[in-house]
């Protein structure tokens, strides 16, 4: 290693200085590499190991490398869904004294894939649908912070599974630029043409490689970002008027955005002249609605639709054993150690790769839907717990970190069933100290 090696790191971690930084990317040894999927780039971007953890490292100028650390830096101080910088590692050269290019490390996302490793043989609309809205809903909330992507596209973002929805991080912020005043309609609509047209490229070429099923369309389903984003938009920012004698419509607003998952941080509430008409418009909204409720309540750090879902589920455990009146959080702790961490702990450790704990209930709770339905009784939910491992868990693949190129066959995602919450664990009783499987 070159002895006038610059690192800039908010991280104080050692581990970066054993990487064979004198090495052009391209040759690094196998033993440093993790084999993972990764989007397409115009860089040489490949994925290290950096001790515990693993890392991507981006080949490009120092310029473009120093200016998307400290992007990526303000994006997650905005707390928007993005992937962590680690490092920018600048003055490399060769054992001849030859320079290499600098790069960019960025912390590797657990549980997150690129698009095309979330579809076995073929992608279905369905799937693509879902990649397409979560998509906008991160475009949604980058265009709130004032942040303007200009390369929106699916290879650009990574996605990890959110009780059968997708949610989506930022991967490239290299052509982005935050503008402290918001953006003009202008360059929101640019953003997002840019990503209609990327959108319906990167489907077409899949299309051309017969990697799509034959019923998708991928102009069709280009669009769909369009219309997601204008009607997620409006929902979040536009006004409305009504008359004074519907202000709970104010509440039904409210509620509305928090079904979104998201929180109002101010309300602009106007009256006309007469006072007979109320007008009102979200001043500044907030994502993570649900995800902030479940973390206040239980500790626990899901993704929106998967909070969303334990949350019924803590409601529901709450109406099964009469204790709606209770301390919210008294009972949400009681349903965490009763209810979440056995599940959790019941999967086995050589498991516990393969999704997310929220991810794991999400479909534990789909799964004894879906035993119930076809015995047409309620299931005990550690017979669900052990079906739903031995059937669902043990046949999908790793997704903490994916060692290897997708070349097997991935099970597809369980598609959102109506929810049957945990009403079904009232046969455990809650003052009981002993196994929880012998009691449900």
């Amino acid at each position: 290693m070159s002895g006038s090696l610059s690192i800039t790191s908010a991280m104080a971690d050692p581990a970066l200085l054993d990487l064979p930084w004198d090495l052009p990317l391209e040759a690094w040894p196998s033993d440093t590499i993790a084999a993972l999927p990764k989007g397409i780039s115009r860089h040489l971007v490949r994925f290290a190991h950096l001790g515990a953890h693993i890392v991507a490292i981006k080949e490009t100028t120092a310029e473009m490398a120093k200016g998307e650390y400290e992007m990526l830096r303000t994006l997650q101080r905005l707390d928007i869904p993005c992937v962590e910088p680690v490092a920018v590692i600048t003055n490399r050269s060769d054992a001849e004294g030859d320079a290499l290019k600098p790069v960019l490390v960025t912390r590797h996302l657990r549980f997150s894939l690129p698009y095309r490793a979330l579809f076995s043989q073929t992608l279905r609309p369905d799937t693509a649908t879902r990649l397409v809205d979560a998509l906008a809903v991160l475009l949604v909330r980058l265009h709130i912070v004032g942040f303007f992507w200009g390369d929106v596209s699916l290879s650009n973002t990574l996605f990890r599974r959110d009780a059968g929805a997708f949610a989506a991080y930022l991967v490239d912020a290299e052509t982005g630029k935050l503008y402290e005043g918001g953006l003009s309609n202008g360059q929101r609509e640019n953003d997002l043409e840019i990503a209609r047209v990327n959108i319906a490229g990167e489907l077409l070429d899949l299309e051309a490689g017969g990697k799509v099923a034959d019923e998708l369309d991928p102009v069709n389903i280009s669009n769909g970002i369009v219309e997601a984003y204008r009607s997620l938009w409006l929902e979040l920012t536009g006004s409305e008027s009504f008359s004074n004698a519907e202000r709970w419509r104010i509440n039904e607003r409210v509620n509305r955005l928090n079904e979104l998952g998201f929180d109002i941080e101010e309300l602009a509430i106007k009256t006309d002249e007469s006072g007979t008409t109320v007008r009102i418009q979200p001043k500044v909204v907030d994502a993570g609605h649900h995800q902030r409720r479940l973390l206040r309540l239980t500790g626990l750090d899901a993704g929106e639709n998967q909070a969303r879902r334990l949350l019924n589920d803590l409601d529901s455990y709450r109406a099964a054993y009469g204790k709606t009146e209770l301390d919210e959080e008294m009972v949400a702790h009681e349903w965490l150690m009763r209810v979440f961490e056995p599940v959790v702990r019941a999967i086995p450790l050589d498991l516990r790769g393969k999704l997310e704990p929220a991810e794991v209930f999400h479909q534990l709770l789909d799964h004894r839907w879906f035993l119930a339905q076809q015995a047409g009784h309620d299931i005990p939910l550690a017979e669900a717990v052990s079906s739903y491992i031995n059937t669902v868990l043990r046949h999908r693949r790793d997704e903490a970190t994916v060692i290897g190129p997708p070349t097997g066959t991935f099970t597809s995602p369980i598609e959102t069933i109506p929810s049957t919450d945990t009403a079904a664990f009232a046969a455990l009783d809650p003052d009981d100290d002993g196994d929880w499987r012998a009691n449900v």
